[in-house]
């Protein structure tokens, strides 16, 4: 992981010196690692660096696209995502080869009622297999935190765990509909019927995937293919989806196969995560 806020900040560096270097240390190694980073959205209009980024063997990166309402874009200062169609600037980055992880928030005072649905299609309609979705909160030294503590709105200090439910201020919406709202968006996306249809869709439309050039069979796979046989196959919830990924990709694309189980694995333990996420904080605040 290249730990940066947004990799791309330095372009003409990467450009000329640092992702020619690692492509070339990377070729000569037969290509050892996969690399995954974080970037802001404007990464799509750069087709260049997307290129060098997937020849020097990076597959993943973190987006930071929060909502797709463009008044709540604006209350959190989110430019990079303004005036830009954002399912397009994601496909266009999925394309090039490097897969999107998004992160999502709710809780903006410009959310209206309807943007559980809204996140639900965006995330579904993207792809995006990964998608962090978290309660806004107000941490202590940002301009959101001044404007609630004039406002009178704050509850308590943030914990800084955007995993763990919490809200620390009160929202516009009502706290109910926004607890609600948000547990029904979380255990939507990681259900298997709609976290398998971002899988196929993802596989089926991406052209490009260095994870796939770069895949060298190892005994490991093959024990880690079989506990998901075991766990996921034969005792999970999703195994209909499961079955069903795997003949579809064995016959529509054979080479995606490591693949294939990779992010059937990842969704089991993301269900998981997200039903006990859900469970233990059934108030949220």
């Amino acid at each position: 992981f290249f730990v940066d806020d947004n990799f791309i900040i330095n372009r003409q560096q990467l450009k000329f010196d640092l992702l020619p270097r690692l492509i070339t240390w990377m070729e000569k190694r037969n290509f050892p690692f996969l690399f995954n980073t974080q970037a802001s959205i404007n990464i799509c209009d750069d087709p260049e660096l997307m290129d060098l980024m997937v020849r020097a063997g990076f597959n993943k990166v973190f987006v930071g696209i929060e909502t797709p309402h463009e008044a709540s874009l604006g209350e959190c200062s989110k430019n990079h995502n303004l005036n830009r169609n954002l399912i397009d600037s994601v496909k266009t980055i999925q394309q090039a080869g490097l897969e999107v992880q998004g992160g999502f928030i709710v809780g903006f005072d410009s959310d209206p009622r309807t943007i559980f649905d809204d996140q639900i299609t965006f995330i579904q309609n993207t792809s995006i297999m990964t998608a962090m979705v978290g309660l806004l909160n107000a941490m202590k030294g940002t301009e959101l935190y001044h404007r609630l503590e004039r406002e009178d709105r704050l509850i308590k200090e943030g914990s800084g765990d955007n995993t763990d439910c919490s809200i620390n201020f009160l929202p516009r919406m009502d706290l109910g509909y926004l607890k609600a709202g948000y547990k029904r968006l979380v255990a939507t996306i990681y259900s298997p019927e709609h976290y398998y249809a971002r899988v196929r869709e993802f596989l089926k439309t991406c052209k490009r995937l260095p994870a796939a050039r770069s895949f060298t069979f190892q005994p490991v796979h093959f024990f880690s293919f079989l506990q998901s046989v075991m766990r996921i196959g034969i005792a999970g919830r999703e195994r209909v989806q499961y079955w069903k990924l795997l003949f579809w990709t064995i016959f529509r694309r054979p080479k995606y196969f490591p693949l294939a189980v990779t992010y059937a694995i990842y969704g089991y333990h993301y269900r998981r995560t997200a039903d006990r996420m859900l469970k233990k904080s059934p108030d949220l605040i």
